[in-house]
């Protein structure tokens, strides 16, 4: 097993044009649109709200790299990130700074009983209408429709189904 610790801080985050870029994942039962076909989500830190994992970009990562690294710390899930589902600019209600939002799928392979912030989070797969009506940012909402297009649109040999002795196949956007 190999310890991980968040990152923390914004001192090496990469920023264009002023905004922070900041990148997320989500997630689906079998690759499929059906009526259960689900996302993961994920509490925000003081618990109020739900959204996708997302966070930073660091500047010594490639944009997979850093999408694969959230939702590690904030959902403890791995797996394999996919193509780019588009970029957004948002303004953050927090800090009310604008950002740069990237958002990927992933193909989750694992689900961890121990990752960096469960203490912070909670967890929580949900039907594709659960989750739009939960979470809480546009976004977010626009990109979810973005995969759901992509899913429906795509040939079922898109997303590889899982070796037998893994996991059911999730597909999760960070």
């Amino acid at each position: 097993m190999v310890c991980v610790v968040s990152r923390t801080g914004r001192q090496f985050q990469r920023y264009n044009k002023g905004r922070r870029q900041v990148v997320g994942l989500k997630t689906s039962s079998d690759g499929t649109v059906s009526d259960e076909f689900e996302v993961l989500v994920i509490s925000s830190q003081k618990g109020h709200a739900l959204m996708f994992p997302k966070g930073g970009w660091e500047l010594d990562e490639s944009v997979e790299e850093a999408a694969s690294r959230e939702s590690l710390e904030e959902a403890g899930v791995i797996g394999n990130v996919e193509r780019q589902l588009g970029k957004w600019d948002f303004l953050s209600k927090s800090r009310g700074t604008f950002y740069e939002g990237l958002m990927f799928p992933m193909l989750v392979k694992e689900e961890l009983e121990l990752w960096p912030e469960q203490h912070l989070r909670q967890r929580m797969w949900m039907k594709v209408d659960e989750a739009r009506e939960a979470c809480r940012d546009w976004w977010m909402k626009e990109a979810l429709d973005v995969l759901v297009h992509r899913l429906s649109s795509s040939p079922p040999s898109v997303i590889k189904p899982m070796e037998e002795d893994k996991t059911v196949p999730l597909i999760s956007i960070c």
